[in-house]
């Protein structure tokens, strides 16, 4: 292939036959756009949204700026699975997303700005945030988009944008390598339903290459707050019951309920480490669950590079401990509090390696699998 046709390959838009409307289970859908691409370049792609217009969200984003080609598959369900983290944070955050998962996210602590907040989310893991796309729950001012406008990203998504913000992200004298940042404003979506009791009429579509098709409720949890949050505890046939010695301290309570949320749209099996409101490590994706925490250790070592640890830390499991050996891994790293579903019949010995370490473990009562 010549060089030209390669790059040829990566800037051509490839719209497919895609019709204005759909119907969906009796539900009229209308076309949005024909998005740049699907999943890769040469897979066409369009977007759709309800014909009734009730509870748009990402379906009633607008584009506030965008450069010679517009969104991509990717870039609309990275701004979905940034949502899906956001919509549970009652104080300022940011979501740093990379194919479909977070490489970053940050909440307020301690009165910081948003600036600092996006800062800690994009530094995470800057190495991943090359080429992301940025969400906030919070309008974006100035001093942000300069920050953002610093390195490399797909787009930014927001509920607004300050005028100034938007003067800085066209702002190409200043900053020429990110003329192709897409900025989309958001409707509110702190309004989507997050909880189990609240209940919604959406519908998850899975479709295969045959045709075939899984619908499935989408995800709601239980946890409203770090009340819901149990002490870790087990009834073993044989050894009786088990109690956790220690129990969490406000700020790690605090912590366990952010790495929760954050690991919702994680891609299991997937683990999150985090200290005060910011992630240090996301691992994800793995087969098994002891390689996802030695994933995320492994990164946040590679981050740190001796210059910090991660003691203090607290890890979030989107599924139970079946070997205590992901305890192991964890409290070794330096981590003192975990907030895993609870449920397997080893919970006993994952207890007995947390008492060990005088490390403290909740359960959340509920997985939060995503196999998106």
């Amino acid at each position: 292939m010549a060089e030209k046709d390669l790059k040829q390959m990566y800037r051509t838009r490839t719209v497919g036959d895609f019709p204005a409307s759909i119907a969906i289970m009796g539900r009229e859908y209308a076309k949005i756009e024909d998005l740049r691409y699907g999943t890769n370049p040469h897979q066409p792609a369009a977007f759709y949204r309800p014909a009734d217009g009730k509870g748009l969200v990402l379906g009633a984003y607008e584009l506030l700026k965008t450069g010679k080609s517009g969104l991509s598959q990717t870039n609309i369900e990275d701004m979905h699975h940034a949502v899906g983290i956001l919509k549970y944070m009652p104080r300022a955050a940011c979501a740093v997303m990379k194919h479909c998962n977070p490489s970053g996210v940050a909440i307020e602590t301690d009165g910081r700005s948003l600036k600092d907040v996006y800062l800690r989310a994009r530094d995470a893991d800057a190495q991943a945030a090359f080429g992301s796309v940025v969400v906030f729950n919070r309008a974006v001012d100035a001093t942000t988009a300069e920050a953002i406008m610093e390195t490399i990203v797909e787009g930014v998504a927001a509920p607004g944008f300050a005028p100034d913000a938007l003067e800085v992200f066209n702002d190409f004298d200043r900053f020429k390598r990110n003329k192709e940042i897409r900025i989309m404003k958001l409707p509110d979506f702190a309004r989507l339903p997050k909880y189990i009791d609240e209940g919604t009429d959406v519908l998850e579509m899975k479709f295969f290459d045959d045709g075939s098709v899984v619908l499935a409720t989408p995800y709601l949890s239980r946890v409203k707050s770090a009340a819901d949050l149990v002490p870790a505890y087990n009834e073993h046939a044989k050894k009786g019951r088990i109690d956790i010695a220690r129990q969490p301290t406000a700020r790690e309570l605090d912590d366990l309920l952010f790495a929760w949320y954050v690991n919702i749209h994680v891609r299991s099996n997937g683990c999150v480490i985090a200290r005060n409101g910011q992630t240090l490590a996301v691992g994800t994706g793995e087969q098994d669950r002891v390689g996802a925490i030695q994933q995320a250790v492994a990164k946040a070592a590679a981050k740190y590079k001796g210059d910090e640890t991660l003691e203090g830390a607290v890890m979030s499991s989107d599924g139970f401990f079946p070997f205590r050996d992901a305890v192991d891994a964890a409290v070794k790293a330096g981590i003192t509090a975990i907030v895993q579903p609870g449920g397997s019949v080893n919970d006993y010995d994952a207890i007995v390696a947390c008492n060990e370490a005088d490390a403290t473990m909740v359960f959340s009562l509920e997985r939060c699998f995503s196999h998106h």
